[in-house]
């Protein structure tokens, strides 16, 4: 199952299907296209919950100048490492009941979920070869 990255609706991929090549039942675009998708409090749920694939989301907010200095590293990470994985990025400002309830103090902040659930946090701004090796480990 992939959450599709434009419209929230979940798809089935079949099996033996590149996941690179899949395209969403309800809106026809790509499930993955190697770069993050903005989310909001109702598809950052979505995928974090009915994704396959582990969902590394960056928990940031426009005046962080640290998060600025990071975004081009989390896009390369999308890039390299999707279809494995989904990229999303949730602004603290516009959300902040979701960055309350994982207590997210500190922006950027990466936390890595399968099935709803946390496989990693990490704070702070990081590379993109240290952001890629970091999440290789959790890739599925």
């Amino acid at each position: 199952m992939i959450v599709c990255p434009h419209c929230g609706s979940t798809n089935r991929v079949a099996a033996g299907k590149a996941l690179a090549e899949g395209k969403c039942g309800q809106c026809h675009e790509l499930l993955f296209v190697g770069e993050s998708a903005s989310v909001d409090a109702a598809s950052f749920e979505r995928q974090i919950s009915r994704s396959d694939v582990p969902v590394v989301v960056d928990f940031w907010a426009d005046w962080c100048g640290p998060c600025h200095a990071m975004a081009p590293s989390f896009e390369a990470a999308a890039r390299e490492l999707e279809p494995r994985m989904r990229f999303v990025k949730l602004d603290t400002e516009a959300e902040p009941q979701v960055a309350a309830r994982y207590d997210i103090r500190g922006i950027p902040n990466l936390i890595v979920f399968h099935k709803g659930k946390i496989l990693a946090q990490q704070a702070g701004a990081m590379d993109a070869r240290t952001l890629t090796g970091w999440l290789r480990q959790y890739v599925g």
